[in-house]
């Protein structure tokens, strides 16, 4: 049982790493054309747009608080902001806000 669940780490852990790892090898030293890193940098928000509007549908109490956090993402994004400054400042917009009401 034991050996089973260390293999299934092991096993989780490799599949996780090897397609972090493949694009590092296949263009190491080759410069990408320009437009396709226009496209690589807006992942980032792609994803991050993907995972917040299904969980403003879904917001049962205050319809608000997920209007809010989103225009908070989106308006850092749209200023080219890390992504890591979006979700931190659309935290800090949604505990202010729900600090006061």
């Amino acid at each position: 049982m034991k050996s089973e669940i260390l293999w299934m780490i092991v096993g989780m852990g490799l599949v996780t790493y090897i397609p972090r790892m493949l694009p590092f090898v296949l263009f190491k030293g080759k410069e990408l054309p320009t437009f396709l890193q226009g496209i690589l940098k807006n992942v980032p928000y792609a994803t991050l747009g993907a995972l917040i509007f299904p969980g403003i549908l879904f917001i049962q109490d205050d319809l608000w608080y997920g209007i809010l956090g989103a225009a908070a993402a989106f308006i850092a994004a749209f200023l080219g902001a890390n992504v890591i400054i979006v979700v931190l400042g659309s935290i800090t917009v949604l505990t202010v806000y729900s600090y006061f009401f």
